[in-house]
């Protein structure tokens, strides 16, 4: 902000005697020592429409400084000991308490253009005058420690810090996601409510939203730019959805090695030599090779009685294509291909007939696929007859102008690991069209909720462990290609903190683990136990932003969405009493 707006903003300035808190009585590297001289008040005062505690905690104060204003928190508020006696069940208030406080130092105010810097400038003296922080002032923050005045006038309401007053506290896109977001909270925190309400202020400009919702808790969001589609058969779908498909040329390797789970030292081997045979059987029908010794019958590529050298030498001339892990072949002819592999080699310059054992040693594994193939939990898969691709959604949104699409990933089980496993391959699609330069001119934002069921995830076993690492790397390199990724989850702790530290940005809500504030603090340096301390303790909706862009942690009340999620838990009151109508009038009856 230029220095003409800030003096439209604080014509009188920002310290007003009406927010007198007190002195500096004692000062030390990260924190000041304060005499409160109204801390014995019954209660808080109002000014200009909006409430003080002047001197509760948690309460952001300004420290008039000889060179600069410090911005501090209030950590602690306590008598001396001598005189807690004071404190009795009938003390009325308005008694002048000798309390002392304790303000943990945030950052520096700059006295010509109050611009916002981390860190101490100069440090007070004793006797030095506290006030109260204007709550405007304090909404201003993410504008005031801008780095440098930008032309942007893109920034998305997020909530306020005095619902009284006009306090309301606006981010730009390039601080909240330019470095990749998180959004943390327990359960009943206001994380969904975070989630809905940023969704919201984005779709207000030209964005590009990918929303991967694990629960359908976002299906109310429809309208001229939001696109809505679902995998699977969820229970509760949007009024406007298209069922799609995933078809299986978007997995690779590792994605079928984690969805089959071959084990033992034959599985294993079994499999990829099966899929390089199914991909040289897809080579050879394409470019209409008939002769030279290979034989396919019905896309199976044929091995028992026939010759090695002519398959050799097509594995080297297509080895490029063949050893690529995302080449396509007909998955469908697995089973077939594995017990045709099962061959005796005797070192000969054919193969011989059956190996019976290895097709017994195979047996659990193609049965295994053939399951996966039937199940109804990957019908979007491998039984998606009519279906549009949800690639061929992803283009449309892309070439027009929808600003949310919107992915439904409630109707995905968990059996074989399906949802953790689909989630992974559409992370990886848009990773890669990301590196082909799709998202240059049209940044694009995937928010994944309910993150802790999709990242760090390892499926497998011994030799053939598959990482689903698809939004780790998102989260690593994606923002140089125009993609960001925006995470939600009530469990941090089982985020990899590889993959938190990547998050610029933090909207942390109420965090009662302690493991859970843990990991924040690791990931994010600038928050220390000081600041983490009120995590466990805020209010449902309110929330800290934290982070590169935030240094100074900032509690924002996030403003509810209009489109609110749907998470609420089973209505008891009202199908109970249903019932017990029902059973009374049924006793009356009888």
């Amino acid at each position: 902000m230029k220095t003409l707006e800030i003096n439209k903003e604080f014509p009188r300035g920002l310290l007003r005697p009406e927010l007198f808190l007190g002195v500096a009585s004692s000062i030390s590297a990260r924190s000041i020592g304060v005499n409160l001289s109204e801390a014995g008040r019954p209660s808080g005062s109002h000014y200009s429409g909006s409430r003080y505690g002047r001197g509760e905690v948690g309460e952001f104060v300004l420290v008039e400084g000889q060179q600069c204003l410090l911005l501090g928190r209030i950590s602690e508020v306590r008598l001396r000991e001598q005189e807690r006696r004071s404190i009795k069940p009938g003390l009325a208030g308005g008694k002048n308490l000798d309390a002392i406080g304790q303000i943990q130092l945030l950052g520096s105010v700059a006295l010509d253009e109050l611009r916002v810097t981390p860190g101490v400038e100069t440090y007070p003296r004793l006797g030095d005058r506290i006030y109260a922080a204007p709550h405007r002032f304090i909404s201003l923050l993410p504008l005031l420690m801008e780095k440098k005045e930008t032309e942007s006038q893109v920034s998305l309401d997020i909530g306020f810090v005095d619902s009284v007053s006009d306090s309301k506290v606006s981010v730009k896109p390039e601080k909240l996601f330019g470095r990749h977001c998180a959004i943390l909270g327990s359960t009943g925190g206001g994380k969904s409510w975070t989630t809905a309400r940023i969704v919201e202020e984005c779709i207000q400009h030209k964005s590009k939203i990918i929303l991967l919702d694990a629960t359908g808790e976002y299906r109310d969001f429809h309208g001229q730019y939001i696109e809505n589609c679902h995998l699977g058969s969820p229970v509760r779908t949007a009024n406007v959805s298209q069922v799609c498909s995933l078809p299986p040329t978007s997995f690779i390797e590792s994605d079928f090695i984690a969805l089959f789970e071959p084990s033992g030292k034959v599985q294993g081997p079994k499999l990829k030599s099966a899929i390089e045979s199914l991909r040289l059987a897809k080579i050879c029908t394409d470019n209409s090779i008939e002769n030279g010794g290979i034989v396919i019958e019905n896309g199976v590529l044929v091995k028992e009685g026939k010759e090695k050298l002519p398959i050799q030498r097509a594995l080297v001339k297509y080895a490029e294509t063949i050893q690529d892990p995302s080449a396509p072949f007909d998955v469908k002819l697995l089973p077939r291909q594995i017990v045709a592999e099962c061959v005796n080699d005797y070192g000969d310059q054919k193969w011989k007939g059956k190996n019976e054992q290895e097709i017994g040693w195979c047996a659990a594994l193609i049965a295994r696929i053939n399951a996966v193939f039937k199940s109804h939990v990957l019908k979007c898969v491998f039984s998606a007859n009519g279906m549009p691709p949800i690639t061929q959604k992803f283009d449309s949104f892309l070439a027009y102008d929808k600003r949310l699409f919107r992915i439904c990933m409630s109707g995905i089980g968990y059996e074989f690991k399906a949802r953790e496993i689909i989630a992974n391959v559409i992370g990886r699609y848009l990773l890669n069209r990301a590196r082909n330069g799709d998202f240059h001119e049209k940044p694009t934002i995937v928010i994944v909720d309910e993150a802790h069921n999709f990242l760090g995830r390892h499926i497998g076993a011994e030799d053939y462990i598959a990482k689903l690492d698809a939004f780790e790397i998102i989260a690593k390199e994606g923002r140089k290609y125009g993609l960001s990724i925006c995470l939600a989850t009530q469990r941090p702790r089982d985020i990899t903190e590889g993959v938190l530290s990547q998050m610029g940005t933090m909207i942390v809500h109420r965090l009662t683990n302690d493991k859970d504030r843990e990991v924040v603090e690791r990931a994010c340096g600038e928050i220390d136990k000081a600041a983490s301390a009120f995590l466990p303790n805020l209010r449902p909706g309110q929330a800290a932003i934290i982070g590169v862009d935030f240094p100074i942690p900032l509690t924002v009340q996030i403003e509810k969405p209009n489109t609110r999620p749907k998470s609420d838990g089973p209505d008891y009151q009202t199908y109970w009493k249903l019932q017990k109508a029902a059973v009374q009038r049924t006793l009356r009856s009888h």
